[in-house]
This record gives C-alpha cells, structure tokens and sequence, in this order.
C-alpha cells in the first residue's frame, strides 16, 4: 500500500484540496493547502513503508491495537510534532479531523476507480495509523493551544503588575520627597509641600481601592452585601471628595439625600466605584468648576450622579470609556482602568453603570442601583 501512496500521492493531495474546498465552515489559506495534506500523506507513508517485511504482531507495535490507548505507530509517535506543525500552519481542531478524514476518503475513491485491493491486515493498519494519528493530535493540539492561553494570561498578569508596580513606586516617590522636603525645612503641612504629600496619600488609597476592587471583582458573580443607609454613603464619599477638591482647585456641591433611602450592596466595592467616578470627574473638570454628587430616586431604582464640566467629549463616544486601559485625554495618569472596574462592581451588585455627554460642558455618570424597601428585610 506505500507504494500506492506514493505514486499517487499528486493525485491524493489534489483530491484532498478538492474536499477541503467543498467545505464552507472555514476556508483553509494557501499555505494550508499547499503544506497540510503533504504532511498528513507523508507520515502515513513512512508508517506504512515497513508492513511488506514484517508480521503481524510487529505491525501491531508499529501501527497501534485496535483497543489500544496509544501505540508506537509512526504516524501517531509523531503526531505531536505534527500537531505542532499544524498550529503553526493556522489550522483548527475541525480542520485536523477533517484532513485526516479527507485522505483517508481519498484513498478509498482512488482504490474503487482503478479497482486496486490490498491485504485485510494493510487495510486494518491504515484504519489503525488514522485513528490513533487523529486522537493524538488532536491531544497535542489541545495542549499547544491551552498552553499558548496559559501563557498570554501571564502576560497580561505581568503586565498589569507591572503598571501597578510602576504607579506604586511613583507616587511613594513622590511623598517622600514631600515628607522629606518639609521635614528638612520645617514646613507647615499647609502649604504647597504638603498639597503636593496630600496628592500622593490619596493617589495611593485610590491606586490600592482601584486594584483590590478589581481583585474582589474576578471573583464571582453577583454579590447580595447588606442594607445600608443611601444618605450615610453619600456622606461618608463627600468626606474623602472635599479634600480631592481642593487639592484640584475645584468645588464640590452635595445635594441633600433622603435619610429613607437605603441601597443593599458590597459597600466596599460601591465606594470603591464611585471613588473612581469622583477621581475621574475632578482629574478632567476645568479648574475653578464644579464637581457635582447628586442621590435621588427614580420609579424603584436609587440613581447616584457625579457630574463634571470637563467640556465633553471630544468625539461623542461615551462607550469607548469604559473599555480597560483606555485613557483618551491629555492627562495620562493612572491605567486607564478605574471606568471598567467602576462598571464593574456596579454591575456585580445588581445596578448599572452609565455615562451621557454633555457636548460643551461635561459628562454624568449614573449609577443605578435597586431601591431597597426596608420592609422587604
């Protein structure tokens, strides 16, 4: 059978191009076409090569057992570099099973049209060769491509530690040279120095709450937390977002929240959320602007509002903010990942996070949470 294989094998390569051809769920490129099936062809040739001075029981060593898990078949031994071959070539798992199927059915059209017949024991060992070639590669292929997986997840861990490395190192940076700078001149904290340590500590609560928040976020799905007074929150936020403003130069105005309105929730995550929509709003606001917190209700929803006066967006794309790493004004600071995480969060406890644009004036960010009845505890 090697030599039918061999001096057919044009014949059997351009069948095989034909059939994958046919197939409409994924068109092989060129290069596919022109090295894939060679491949398969080959091996099964260099495995059938020594059948004419063998017995049976060394065919079955070379070409596997019908029952057997794996075997010692050339074509199989080598299907893992083949596979290897394969992934580099472009090819998917689909199109693997098939091009062993597409020779083999190959085979089998050109041996009825020239009326060629072949041992009982050949036949059985191409079956067998086609078989364990396609559980192994198929094995190899799955492990290349989980492998490949495993490593870009690395990657982009690494990546964001690193990010995360930098942005901690500079902002610690920078603190100590404040420190240091007013401790040497025994400088009042009120001044400039101490503005500039200021901006430092609060960088640093926001970096750490940012990455813990996202941390906490990868975890699992929704998340019931407890009952916790709307008012409170709003509160407890307007204490850390008044020394923001003035380290931005900008006011902050808080309207009145109903001390009946109550929110059910990771607190944790919620602050860290509209933490970052605060820091957000006064890193891009014009300076001397407002920043505005707003808590109100809607039908059976609490919206939470942090408006700006940055002057909107420049192309009107209010969903281009929320994607990771993307950071679309001048100022470049941070990861470009407190919208995403912000979202996020929100979004685990059960509410939504939305933004619309004001062309000439700012942006409003809405949080949407479920209003929570006290009577339904």
């Amino acid at each position: 059978m090697h030599k039918f294989l061999s001096n057919n094998r044009e014949a059997l390569i351009q069948r095989c191009r034909a059939k994958c051809a046919q197939r409409s769920t994924r068109v092989a490129s060129k290069e596919q076409l022109q090295n894939g099936v060679p491949l398969f062809l080959d091996r099964l040739i260099a495995t059938l090569n020594p059948e004419q001075t063998i017995g049976p029981s060394t065919r079955r060593k070379i070409s596997g057992s019908p029952d057997s898990e794996s075997s010692a078949c050339a074509l199989d031994t080598s299907a893992a570099k083949h596979a290897r071959e394969l992934l580099q070539l472009g090819f998917s798992i689909d199109q693997v099973v098939h091009g062993y199927g597409d020779l083999y059915q190959a085979i089998m059209d050109l041996m009825n049209e020239v009326d060629a017949s072949f041992p009982v024991e050949e036949l059985r060992t191409l079956n067998r060769c086609l078989d364990n070639a396609i559980a192994s590669a198929v094995t190899e292929f799955v492990t290349q491509l989980e492998s490949i997986a495993a490593h870009d997840t690395a990657l982009q861990i690494t990546e964001k530690i690193g990010y995360l490395t930098h942005d901690l190192r500079s902002l610690i940076g920078t603190a100590m040279l404040a420190f240091a700078t007013a401790k040497a001149g025994n400088l009042v904290l009120s001044g400039a120095t101490g503005t500039v340590l200021e901006h430092s500590l609060f960088g640093l609560r926001d970096l750490i709450d940012q990455s813990l928040a996202e941390t906490r976020a990868m975890i699992g799905s929704s998340i019931d937390g407890d009952v916790f007074s709307v008012a409170e929150f709003i509160e407890e936020v307007k204490f850390a977002a008044e020394l923001a403003a003035h380290v931005h130069g900008c006011a902050l105005v808080v309207t009145a929240v109903s001390p009946t309105l109550n929110a059910r929730g990771d607190r944790d995550l919620l602050y860290s959320s509209l933490g970052n929509l605060i820091q957000n709003a006064f890193k891009f606001t014009r300076p001397h602007t407002e920043v505005r917190l707003s808590a109100y209700t809607e039908a059976d929803r609490i919206l939470i509002d942090v408006a700006d006066h940055c002057g909107g967006l420049p192309d009107g794309d209010v969903e281009k903010m929320f994607l990771p790493f993307t950071q679309s004004a001048n100022d470049r600071s941070g990861l470009g990942l407190g919208l995403a995480t912000a979202r996020q969060n929100v979004e685990l406890n059960g509410g939504s996070l939305s933004a619309r644009d004001l062309p000439g004036i700012g942006c409003v960010f809405t949080i949407s949470l479920p209003r929570y009845d006290m009577a339904e505890g």
